[in-house]
């Protein structure tokens, strides 16, 4: 007698297919070509040249990658400073039950709904050396010296742009805060201050390290995130001046679609892609590493 074969048991495989497909074509498909491109002169309209590996040589070589590298460690350097900490703060101040807090929540998290492109438009408006709002503010109290053309001191405009990333990513911190701090059983905080902690030494002691899980997700999202900066960029100074204020998501654009230098782009998306797998390889490490202690 024949014996029956039990199709059940490959119905989670059947819905798998199709989204796996989508996967394979959409993303693994054109990062394999990005790195194949990375090796060929190509400008995107002629067919490819196989180089070898030159266009790395000539990044190497390249003063505006050195730039850009060094514009997104300070990116990198900030988001997990300042929106971390600034994050936590507020997390802690506002998981408490105070008059408004609703209000300041959603305040706090308000700038993470405008798009980077609505934030980096107001920002422009509100550095413009002219009619700024920063500006036009500090010449009305007295403080004329400090007005500044924000956007086109070289010096200037990289932090100008961090500060704007800044201001939207502290809620989004905010955020992952609260719901940390959500999960933590208010027995263990209780329990520390019968055993005499003051509210430092129970911060120090109890909250902050069981919110570890929570802190390695903001720190590794946060580094991802200041790895693939592009859009506040692009909107608000395209690079400029001078690529001063240039990254390696922006340098690799400009080379790649005003340039023409489609293999040049993709060796420069190549070494991003590398910095940045680094750090989500750690996160994944990390993850399961949690997931086999459970």
């Amino acid at each position: 007698m024949a014996r029956r074969i039990n199709l059940s048991r490959f119905v989670p495989y059947f819905f798998l297919i199709i989204p796996l497909l989508i996967y394979l074509i959409w993303v693994i498909g054109p990062t394999i070509y990005t790195f194949y491109l990375s090796l060929t002169d190509w400008d995107g309209l002629s067919q490819p040249h196989f180089i070898g590996f030159q266009n790395y040589e000539k990044l190497f070589r390249d003063p505006v990658f050195y730039i850009s590298l060094k514009n997104n460690i300070k990116w990198l350097i900030s988001f997990i400073t300042i929106p971390v900490v600034a994050g936590l703060a507020l997390a802690m101040a506002l998981s408490r039950s105070i008059p408004g807090e609703r209000f300041f929540k959603a305040g706090f998290y308000s700038p993470m709904v405008l798009s980077l492109v609505v934030s980096g438009l107001i920002w422009s408006w509100m550095y413009h050396p002219a009619n700024g709002l920063i500006n036009s503010v500090l010449r009305s109290v007295g403080l004329d010296f400090l007005a500044k053309g924000w956007l086109s001191d070289k010096n200037l405009v990289i932090w100008a742009i961090i500060v704007v990333a800044i201001w939207r990513q502290v809620g989004y911190v905010m955020v992952l805060y609260l719901a940390g701090l959500a999960g933590i059983n208010p027995a263990l905080i209780d329990a520390s201050k019968i055993d005499g902690c003051n509210a430092w030494n129970t911060f120090r002691h109890v909250i902050l390290p069981l919110l570890t899980p929570v802190t390695v997700i903001v720190v590794v999202i946060s580094i991802i995130d200041s790895l693939r900066a592009f859009d506040l960029v692009s909107v608000m100074t395209r690079g400029g001046p001078y690529n001063s204020s240039s990254v390696l998501a922006n340098f690799m654009y400009i080379e790649a679609f005003n340039n023409y230098k489609m293999g040049y782009g993709a060796a420069i998306s190549v070494v991003l892609f590398l910095i940045s797998l680094v750090f989500i390889l750690f996160y994944l490490t990390r993850v399961l590493q949690d997931e086999l202690e459970y």
